[in-house]
């Protein structure tokens, strides 16, 4: 049977799948000519090309994408890695973002998009899928400190990583917003609010987005003349925003000015401080990071830094798919910009 041929089977009473042959009638050219069409060649004329694409989209016609996958080699599948916690992927709308936007671009493809949520330390049994020839590159995203799988994974099949890795000389390429300035200006945010007693609810310091932000936390701190409030590890969770306000509540030193790595963890911390009495942004000013939909949704509207995670996404596809299909100087690092937005709570 040819690569790009699909075979004729179909159920009773229904009409045969469309073939090449069909489609090649249709448009009034050769059988090879929609081949080379339909396998994204450049070398036909843009008329004739539009009039395969317009015989295809009216017959419906579909390539068989594993008899294809037989003659290139390729499974064209790209694998989407979280190694993470299943309720903390499923529960972050910052990573529905991600899936969108890697999505919107593999439409224009012929990629699929399969998902591997793992732990923190993925498996044999991923590695060895991942290694296999079941896909052709991998996307990773919420990636910690994990110097073995990080390596493993780079050595296996091309990766771009959503984040900058903790890990130094990986063979890699990086989607990433520049978080040590993002948790600058929300943290200047509260300085000119004339918030002198700023605490931080961080993520976890095994990843390298939590530990930029805590840096740019105290270098806006530290331009202020500013001393640091007390930090707490809230895990990137909501539940952790929580107990990491009410910590901090708790603890000796008082805050007048928290900065929140992310609206999920503010959007636990801010209904700890209003159960308290505690008014924001009169009493407790709060920013958040991401400007997700949880910003919208955490008890007071949050002031908050935008990250464009949609278009981080659409970028890490862009640049797998170009790297797969041997495109010449593809960037190594990709850095997009951050936003303050200003809502009520600062």
């Amino acid at each position: 049977m040819p690569a790009d041929e699909d075979p004729q089977v179909t159920a009773p009473g229904r009409h045969p799948a469309p073939t090449l042959e069909l489609v090649a009638a249709r448009a009034g050219v050769s059988r090879a000519t929609v081949s080379r069409v339909v396998n994204g060649s450049t070398s036909v004329s843009a008329p004739i090309a539009d009039a395969v694409r317009r015989a295809v989209q009216e017959l419906g016609y579909v390539p068989n994408r594993a008899a294809r996958s037989l003659v290139s080699q390729q499974s064209q599948a790209i694998a989407l890695v979280a190694p993470e916690d299943v309720n903390r992927f499923f529960g972050d709308l910052f990573f529905a973002d991600i899936v969108a936007g890697i999505d919107a671009r593999l439409e224009d493809s012929d990629y699929v998009l399969n998902l591997m949520i793992a732990n923190h330390e993925p498996s044999g049994k991923t590695m060895r899928y991942l290694g296999g020839g079941a896909v052709d590159g991998a996307i990773v995203v919420s990636h910690h400190t994990s110097d073995r799988f990080l390596r493993r994974i780079t050595e296996a099949l091309p990766v771009v990583f959503g984040g900058r890795p903790s890990v130094s000389g990986l063979d890699t390429y990086v989607v990433d917003v520049d978080n040590v300035a993002g948790a600058a200006t929300a943290t200047r945010r509260l300085i000119e609010r004339g918030c002198r007693r700023i605490g931080l609810i961080a993520g976890p310091l095994t990843m390298q987005s939590s530990i930029d932000r805590v840096t740019g936390w105290r270098q806006a701190l530290d331009e202020a003349g500013v001393a640091a409030g007390p930090v707490v590890d809230g895990d990137f969770t909501m539940f952790g925003g929580t107990s990491a306000m009410r910590e901090m509540l708790e603890g000796r030193e008082r805050v007048d000015g928290v900065f929140v790595a992310s609206d999920l963890m503010a959007a636990g911390a801010i209904p700890v401080l209003l159960d308290r009495g505690i008014r924001i942004p009169e009493d407790v000013a709060v920013v958040g990071f991401d400007d997700s939909a949880a910003a919208l949704t955490a008890g007071v509207p949050l002031t908050t830094v935008r990250q464009p995670s949609h278009e981080m996404g659409w970028h890490m596809a862009d640049i797998l798919i170009k790297v797969l299909a041997g495109a010449p100087d593809v960037a190594r690092e990709l850095i997009l910009p951050t936003e303050l937005v200003v809502r009520e709570s600062a």
